[in-house]
């Protein structure tokens, strides 16, 4: 199933089941997070029924998404595409290649969980910031509560998939992280979540590897930036909520974010092509991110003066 948070005029946030491009609406009071916390049983039944018998329907284009998971407990997001560990390696030097202690396990830092946005929001330039970058990936969404989950038993705990723009000031995070800590006001301004939830489930049958074979792409101003296959992630999910919750817990509604894809950010170009192989994002600029069959995001960047108008 896809399920989406959204506000219709100045109505409250609503939850519902998207079937094409109309929104079977959930009864009132109803969110993705409370109905999560089991197996995914309550959440399937709760959205079979509003298929069944909804509070409402309404046409997507009527509506303003909101974040897949409106406001997630935790923010991790890993680093798992070995093409972009490469490309952006030779940021500190044409020999720069992926560490040896990268392949030995999912490596992810803690991110601002009050910095998430939607997928219609407009995206603010960090203060200070003159090397403005994007990020594609895929976040999983944790369903159940685990501590010290086996990779094995993983599946279970993964409600589900949605969209995940790690946008990035690449100066103040290549500054900070001189100093072995961070990245931190690098990654602390926004972080688009993408409108789109779709249940584990559904993404089943393209399970290839360690994720799915479907194409991931991004595009600045309607050029494309690059693309990758979702599957050539070099760690699976089931890898990254087993080291997550390893001698801690991990809850429902937490976010681990994939990880930038190979193609899917400036900075693995400019690692391999130079700062003049593209500019920095700028207000005005537009980004979209798409992953076949999941969904897509386009975002406007702004000043930061102008962040909210």
């Amino acid at each position: 199933m896809r399920f989406v948070s959204f506000r219709s005029g100045a109505d409250e946030a609503r939850l519902g089941v998207l079937e094409e491009s109309r929104i079977h609406v959930l009864h009132p009071g109803s969110t993705l997070l409370g109905l999560l916390g089991d197996d995914g049983e309550r959440l399937h039944e709760a959205g079979a029924a509003a298929l069944r018998d909804p509070y409402d329907v309404l046409d997507l284009d009527e509506t303003r998404l909101l974040p897949a998971v409106p406001a997630p407990p935790t923010v991790r997001d890993f680093m798992t595409f070995e093409r972009h560990v490469e490309g952006t390696a030779k940021l500190a030097g044409p020999d720069g290649r992926v560490p040896a202690e990268w392949y030995e396990f999912p490596t992810f830092y803690f991110t601002n969980p009050y910095a998430v946005i939607g997928p219609h929001d407009d995206v603010p330039v960090p203060p200070g910031c003159t090397l403005f970058d994007l990020e594609l990936e895929v976040a999983a969404v944790i369903g159940r509560e685990g501590r010290d989950v086996r990779a094995e038993d993983a599946a279970g705990h993964i409600a589900g998939f949605c969209l995940l723009n790690d946008w990035s000031a690449r100066d103040l995070q290549l500054t900070e992280m001189q100093i072995r800590l961070g990245p931190a006001k690098g990654k602390d301004t926004s972080l688009s979540l993408g409108g789109v939830f779709v249940t584990a489930d559904e993404l089943a049958p393209h399970r290839s590897g360690t994720a799915y074979d479907l194409e991931m792409t991004a595009t600045i101003n309607g050029e494309v930036l690059g693309t990758d296959k979702w599957s050539s992630m070099h760690f699976s999910y089931e890898e990254m909520v087993a080291h997550a919750s390893r001698g801690t817990v991990v809850r429902p509604g937490d976010v681990l974010g994939s990880g930038t894809s190979g193609g899917g950010c400036l900075a693995e170009l400019w690692g391999r092509e130079g700062f003049d192989a593209h500019a920095p994002l700028g207000p005005g600029d537009v980004v979209t991110i798409a992953v076949e069959g999941l969904d897509s995001m386009t975002s406007r960047i702004v000043a930061y003066s102008d962040r909210g108008r």
